[in-house]
């Protein structure tokens, strides 16, 4: 694994976006370098903060990219790709899916290392979630994670990385706590919303 990450992380501070959207495309599908897109962020951020969207927005698309390769190998025989798993965790991420949908999705793409993602991308495929739901939810937790981070970079430098290992679990749960209760809270206001309009005199 050393003699293809080395040649990547040169080839990605080389050249800037596309070498993050290299690195995350392959994090997200073939391979798992965790950590080093959100390192890369930092470093490349901080060396040039006028191009923190630039940087955030190339990571974001490349995993973006890399998921739905993934989202569709899951779609054409993901069932076989899933025996790789352990049963109990498949049997979770499918009880998570079925029951928060969308959240399934934001929630893991958010969380560092080594909480789970690529099974929830599989199962989504599996599952059939309709694709533009699926790459909203991808776009929304790498989105906020990758622009967390570049934000971090331009205030703290490379001081950031450091902090983000001390606290990035905690902040990530955080955001991904924010983004259950919000998800659930609009569930909640959309359901009673229908049947106010259900009830509305004159409605079919």
């Amino acid at each position: 694994m050393e003699r293809i990450l080395a040649p990547l992380l040169v080839f990605a501070r080389t050249v800037g976006g596309p070498g993050l959207f290299l690195i995350a495309f392959l994090d997200s599908s073939f391979l798992s370098l965790p950590e080093i897109n959100d390192l890369l962020i930092i470093l490349m951020v901080t060396q040039n903060k006028s191009r923190m969207i630039y940087y955030a927005s190339m990571a974001t698309l490349g995993s973006v990219c890399g998921c739905l390769l993934l989202y569709y190998l899951g779609r054409r025989g993901g069932r076989r790709l899933l025996s790789r798993f352990q049963p109990r965790h498949v049997e979770r991420a499918m009880d998570l899916s079925k029951r928060y949908g969308a959240l399934a999705i934001i929630v893991p793409a958010l969380l560092p290392p080594p909480a789970p993602f690529k099974i929830f991308v599989l199962l989504a495929g599996v599952t059939q979630v309709p694709v533009w739901t699926f790459v909203t939810s991808v776009t929304i937790g790498r989105g906020v994670r990758y622009f967390g981070e570049g934000i971090l970079a331009v205030l703290y430098g490379e001081v950031a990385f450091a902090w983000l290992e001390a606290n990035g679990r905690a902040v990530a749960l955080g955001m991904g706590l924010a983004a259950l209760v919000g998800g659930v809270a609009f569930y909640v206001w959309k359901s009673r919303h229908r049947t106010v309009s259900g009830d509305t005199p004159g409605s079919v």
